[in-house]
């Protein structure tokens, strides 16, 4: 489910949880995407907090690439926010 996030779209933890068959489970989740190699070609970078925030506290090295990279895809970022329901996947 997390390759197929296209490019401009984010999808909560929650979200990517249930697409997956998992149910409630976006800790599980978001400790699975913790765990990928660094060198990841996945999306990884797409997926927000339930509220749309940037889940990695600020300062964070990985926080920052992962602005870049929803910026760079043309996703507005505000005050570490994204509007999920402009920018949120699935529709």
């Amino acid at each position: 489910m997390l390759a197929a996030i296209p490019p401009g779209r984010v999808t909560s933890y929650g979200r990517l949880a249930r697409l997956a068959g998992m149910g409630r489970g976006a800790r599980l989740a978001g400790r699975w995407l913790s765990q990928l190699p660094a060198d990841t070609r996945l999306p990884w970078h797409r997926v927000l907090n339930s509220q749309g925030q940037l889940a990695l506290p600020d300062g964070h090295p990985a926080a920052e690439e992962q602005y870049q990279r929803l910026v760079a895809e043309g996703i507005i970022v505000t005050n570490r926010r994204v509007d999920m329901k402009r920018y949120g996947w699935p529709d």
